[in-house]
């Protein structure tokens, strides 16, 4: 059986502990942010190993490319990235492996494999990103004919928006040919500064979305970076989905999550004439978060898997929704074990 979606993005170990707010202030983070390391973060990585830190497979397209896999029957997903040769590297695999997700890796003996400082605030979660060896990811690799030949059989693509850091003519080989064969072309924006400081990579894949996903924050950095003059999540949405389309026999859905608000779903069909849905989620008590690290990872995981299932819309929103209610419930970007079904 070949796989039915490919993922590329960038794989990281997260390094993930509950730390003090002194923690954060001494590096000039942000509670809830996403950022890349500069030399003045580098001590973080051993520092937070006094705080009890844990190992977790991470990188946000990872993430969704496992959550997908759960919610999709064995050997449906294949990843795409660079990673080192070393134990960080063999601990992924054996993460993916654990959950039917198929590694293809790119293998730089240079690089060590990229981390991720995940640092836990109450419920909110600060990432520190040493990409390393995920900053060396090639097209070469995805157009290699092992490769490829996953490309050429799957029917859907998604593509982390950290990727935009790495290398867009893979992004773009992706997106032209999903465009040419009518396959569906997904991606997400991800954080704040892939709007602000990557608005040109950005804009040159933003013809091939078919599906885009992100956060309200993201929207608000994609609104101010573009100039649009608009504040409103749903403005900003229809602004994105109205953009020019590159396969113009598919609609294009903009699908933006607000944290514990309700989520907005934006499509735009093949006139680009446009209509709004609103999905409140499933709440859970507070008492039952443990911590909001990959919630957003696992919401596009739940949502993506479901389309490639050939669910609806409403119910992708549904599973998505499903599917991050219960990471929220464990340590780090996790999905319950043993595996549960979604119910309604």
């Amino acid at each position: 059986m070949p796989f039915s979606l490919l993922c590329l993005g960038n794989p990281l170990l997260d390094i993930q502990a509950v730390c003090p707010t002194e923690f954060l202030e001494k590096y000039g983070l942000n509670a809830n942010d996403a950022i890349l390391a500069e030399e003045k973060h580098m001590p973080i990585y051993d520092e937070i190993l006094k705080y009890d830190a844990k190992f977790l497979a991470g990188g946000a397209a990872q993430n969704t490319a496992r959550g997908a896999q759960y919610v999709l029957p064995p050997d449906s997903v294949v990843y795409c990235g660079c990673v080192g040769e070393d134990k960080f590297s063999d601990l992924l695999r054996e993460a993916n492996q654990k959950e039917g997700l198929y590694s293809a890796y790119l293998v730089e003996k240079d690089q060590p494999t990229g981390k991720c400082a995940v640092i836990v605030t109450g419920t909110d979660r600060s990432l520190v990103t040493d990409l390393s060896a995920a900053n060396h990811y090639k097209i070469d690799h995805l157009k290699s004919p092992e490769i490829w030949k996953f490309v050429e059989d799957c029917q859907f693509y998604y593509v982390g928006g950290y990727h935009l850091t790495v290398c867009v003519p893979a992004i773009l080989a992706l997106g032209q040919h999903a465009a040419e064969t009518n396959k569906v072309f997904s991606m997400n924006l991800s954080a704040p500064f892939l709007a602000q400081f990557f608005k040109d990579q950005m804009d040159s894949v933003a013809p091939y979305w078919d599906i885009l996903i992100g956060n309200e924050s993201e929207a608000a950095a994609y609104a101010e970076s573009h100039g649009l003059g608009i504040t409103d999540v749903t403005e900003i949405a229809k602004a994105i989905a109205t953009l020019p389309k590159a396969n113009t026999k598919r609609p294009r859905y903009v699908v933006i999550t607000q944290g514990a608000e309700s989520t907005i779903v934006v499509s735009a069909d093949t006139t680009g004439v446009t209509s709004t849905k609103v999905y409140p989620i499933r709440p859970i008590a507070a008492s039952e978060i443990v911590d909001t690290n990959g919630a957003g990872d696992s919401f596009a995981g739940g949502f993506i898997g479901s389309i490639v299932a050939g669910k609806s819309i409403d119910e992708a929103v549904e599973v998505g929704h499903w599917l991050a209610s219960w990471t929220v419930r464990l340590s780090g970007p996790a999905y319950p074990y043993p595996k549960i079904e979604y119910s309604a």
